[in-house]
């Protein structure tokens, strides 16, 4: 059995999709549909940049999303591939989701590209900049994680008398942990993780403190706006990020995207999930950050990353 699954934030880079667009009309025309249901030049952002332009929320978001379509869209277009046919389910990391779903035919690129345009913007007007912070934290398992978090929300708690949230984020691979909440949390924790048995501990460049309880605004935009567009049930199975289960209708699906937006990334125990159920190939697309996660959690599998035009044939010859 085999998996489609689609990386997250994170995974942009300048130039982008430009080797893509250049080989295929097919991959061309995907930026250009994102382009125009956008109202933008993303795909100038993402071939020209400046980085700091691309890295922003609402850009990078909808930025990956298009050049992981832009991928399979070659290789279905191409290489005559279905995707119902060569895939048992698929799954994305965090805005990856949308990816997965809009890869499955659960929604259609326009939409897709809206959605997470508005998330990236609901995400980041959510904090503002400077109160939230994430950490990644390293050779620590998920148990180990949550206790260094409690013990850093405690530790202020105890020393100021006020609360702040200090929690597991994204439950990456055994080793990788991030975590999200108010700065001042995250810095305490990064200070105690090496003491509580952390290899390494290291604040991470973004904008805003994602899947925490401080993005409970963005959710509830999450919620007005998918109430409003148009998702069906996807070709296959999507595992999805808050319950490391396989879902196919839409009435689970709106929600799982809502509470997605607080909720923890379960991408660990969502690909022991899908190793339980039978996959033994894990393909991702548009990016080179989930498969090793995933050799990492299941060591046993296939997993290989799908960016270029070389990487399209060489996948053609083992589907």
């Amino acid at each position: 059995m085999r998996a489609f699954i689609f990386p997250g934030q994170g995974s942009q880079t300048v130039g982008m999709g430009r080797a893509l667009a250049e080989a295929s009309p097919h991959a061309r025309a995907v930026f250009e549909e994102v382009d125009d249901a956008l109202g933008q030049s993303l795909f100038r952002l993402m071939t020209e940049g400046p980085a700091d332009e691309l890295t922003l929320t609402e850009n990078a978001q909808p930025a990956i999303m298009a050049n992981a379509i832009a991928t399979l869209r070659v290789l279905e277009r191409e290489g005559g591939v279905k995707l119902a046919e060569k895939a048992d389910f698929v799954a994305g990391h965090s805005l990856g989701e949308y990816t997965a779903l809009c890869a499955a035919g659960a929604s259609d690129l326009a939409t897709t590209a809206r959605l997470l345009k508005l998330r990236g913007q609901a995400m980041q007007a959510a904090v503002p900049v400077g109160e939230g912070a994430m950490a990644a934290l390293l050779g620590v398992d998920l148990e180990k994680a949550q206790a260094i978090a409690g013990a850093a929300a405690d530790s202020i708690l105890a020393e100021r008398g006020e609360q702040r949230i200090c929690t597991v984020a994204n439950d990456n691979d055994p080793s990788q942990v991030v975590i999200s909440g108010h700065r001042d949390a995250i810095e305490r924790a990064v200070a105690l993780a090496k003491e509580m048995g952390a290899k390494r501990a290291l604040l991470l460049p973004v904008s805003a403190p994602f899947h925490c309880a401080l993005m409970e605004d963005a959710a509830t935009a999450m919620e007005n706006a998918l109430a409003e567009s148009a998702i069906s049930a996807p070709l296959v199975p999507l595992y999805n990020n808050v319950d490391a289960a396989a879902i196919s209708d839409p009435g689970q699906i709106r929600p799982s995207l809502v509470a997605q937006v607080t909720g923890m990334v379960r991408w660990r125990e969502s690909v022991l999930a899908m190793r339980q159920a039978g996959v033994e190939r894990f393909v991702e697309f548009g990016g080179k950050v989930l498969a090793p996660m995933v050799k990492r959690i299941a060591p046993d599998v296939e997993a290989a990353s799908v960016v270029t035009m070389d990487d399209i044939e060489a996948l053609l010859k083992t589907l």
